[in-house]
């Protein structure tokens, strides 16, 4: 366990330092406010890594370890790298891999978040006497008075909001967990980052998946997994054509299909039991029903049919429903139906600003049956 009992004057803190001047920014608050501040880069690559092209500037790059390393100095901080490279392709790019194996459509930020910041981080920031584990992202930490119980809120800049991602911590995380840059919009935190003399003020944001630099996600799996063939098929299984893997695809997606058609098709399912892809009109991929699997709390789960709005997509806008939640699993039903319900995407279900929890889409569930 973290140590409980931190010194009340200057508690310590171990800040994950991507490089990138969110997390630089976090290390530069956390300094100011007056904690005992440890920067912390996880190296999930080697510079003679075969996945990494010499060119490679995406999250995690050894120029980040160095912009991390500079901002360390600047601050007047200890920084440390931490090789997780094991970890990390167990745990993340092996999740990734296994996932599109399985017809669905992965989200390896979450995992990274999960089993690494998360999890592997503090336990090695316990081991460094640190009680708290801070990163850059945009979300806040409340508490609920009246239950005691912590709260995950979304961040104060709704363009940059990252609670999406952060939806499986649980109390006893979140009890040793700061983000301080929630509180923040982008454009602040980047004046806060020149005010502190810190050289990556104007550093642009990383956007690809960090072990897939150059954005060919089907070159990637190329190299890992074997492809499986199979049928192009439509709502009644009739036969449209071959192709040349079920990880090439994924629920809403209409290019690079190469079946002729005079209509537009989308892929409206994945069915990795029998290497089949179904393909469809737009209109079969709007669904109001999502069955969640792998469902977690950040409090309690609610005790019945609750009203939330939910975000079953990174950048989607979050929607409003009804929850029915049946212990780890749960079926959302929206007011409206949602386009492409993607298995493998997280379901992220909210109250206001609040966090209530989120799990994985395992598909769209099916319709009610209307008695007259």
């Amino acid at each position: 366990m973290f140590a409980t009992e931190p010194s009340p004057s200057k508690p310590r803190v171990v800040v994950a330092m991507s490089g990138g001047v969110d997390s630089s920014v976090a290390a530069y608050l956390l300094d100011r406010d007056g904690y005992d501040v440890i920067g912390v880069t996880m190296r999930l690559w080697t510079a003679d890594d075969p996945e990494v092209t010499p060119d490679h500037q995406g999250c995690c790059s050894i120029d980040d370890i160095e912009d991390a390393r500079r901002v360390c100095q600047t601050v007047g901080i200890p920084h440390y790298v931490m090789d997780v490279q094991r970890e990390f392709r167990e745990h993340v790019m092996g999740y990734f891999i296994a996932e599109y194996q399985r017809g669905r459509t992965p989200h390896p930020c979450i995992a990274c978040n999960d089993r690494i910041k998360f999890d592997f981080l503090m336990k090695r920031a316990e081991s460094m006497d640190a009680t708290f584990v801070a990163t850059g992202h945009y979300a806040r930490i409340g508490l609920d008075e009246r239950t005691g119980e912590r709260e995950l809120l979304r961040g104060v800049d709704a363009g940059k909001d990252q609670s999406y991602v952060l939806f499986g911590l649980s109390q006893e995380q979140l009890g040793h967990v700061l983000l301080p840059v929630g509180g923040y919009t982008k454009g602040e935190i980047r004046a806060l980052a020149a005010e502190g003399g810190l050289h990556l003020a104007d550093k642009a944001d990383s956007q690809e998946i960090c072990f897939i630099p150059q954005g060919d996600y089907r070159e990637f799996l190329g190299k890992h997994l074997v492809s499986r063939p199979g049928d192009f098929v439509d709502a009644a299984g009739i036969v449209l054509g071959r192709h040349e893997g079920i990880e090439r695809f994924t629920v809403g997606q209409r290019r690079g299909l190469g079946v002729a058609s005079n209509d537009k098709l989308f892929v409206t399912a994945v069915e990795p039991q029998t290497a089949r892809v179904v393909l469809g009109p737009a209109s079969d991929l709007l669904r109001r029903g999502v069955r969640v699997g792998d469902v977690r709390y950040v409090g309690g789960a609610p005790s019945g049919r609750t009203p939330v709005t939910a975000k079953i997509r990174y950048n989607g806008r979050d929607m409003p429903g009804m929850l029915e939640p049946a212990g780890a699993v749960a079926t959302l039903w929206f007011d409206e139906p949602q386009r492409a319900i993607t298995p493998g995407q997280a379901a992220v279900f909210y109250d206001g600003d609040r966090v209530l929890g989120g799990g994985f889409i395992d598909g769209p569930a099916p319709d009610p049956v209307l008695s007259d």
